[in-house]
């Protein structure tokens, strides 16, 4: 169980804040209870994005996409029947040099583009996870004072017992 200092210091953790707070214990639970910490963490992360950004994701939505490896397969098909076909007139004969290069210019363009999009993602997960923890550290401290206010209530409830037996027991019984 953390003392008050310990608290303090996670609650100002929690909310955000920069100057200490000088409460009461009861008083910084009020305040956990009434503020709201779970943030929309995707409209935090696409709050500033730039037109390469958004551009990136919008690539590497695509070029993920079942859409894309049907356009891109058929595509390659047509151009190696094509190819086949015109035989000796053929612009990308049979080992299909040019074909390679094609491939090898997408890959290394798509390449980086997904890893502008992924390094994205990865900051939005960032943003999700500390919004997990702030909700869960919240919860903890909740819960724990709930739990040290359950307990002072059962044993206050055992003293009260034990104080109404003693009183059963001193008073003669009724006739």
């Amino acid at each position: 169980m953390p003392d008050n200092r310990d608290k303090r210091t996670l609650i100002n953790q929690i909310l955000g804040d920069k100057e200490e707070i000088a409460m009461e214990e009861e008083e910084i639970i009020h305040l956990l209870l009434e503020r709201k910490l779970a943030k929309n963490t995707v409209d935090l992360a696409d709050a500033h994005l730039t037109i390469g950004q958004r551009m990136a994701d919008g690539i590497a939505k695509f070029a993920g996409s079942w859409t894309f490896i049907s356009i891109f397969l058929s595509c390659l098909v047509v151009w190696v029947i094509v190819n086949m076909m015109m035989l000796a007139k053929a612009p990308d004969p049979y080992p299909f040099i040019l074909l390679n290069l094609i491939l090898s210019c997408v890959a290394a363009m798509q390449a980086p583009v997904i890893m502008m999009s992924q390094n994205r993602q990865e900051e939005k997960d960032r943003l999700r996870s500390l919004n997990d923890y702030r909700t869960n550290l919240k919860s903890e401290i909740i819960l724990e004072d709930l739990h040290q206010k359950i307990d002072e209530l059962l044993s206050r409830q055992e003293l009260m017992l034990n104080r109404l037996d003693k009183i059963e027991k001193s008073t003669p019984p009724e006739l």
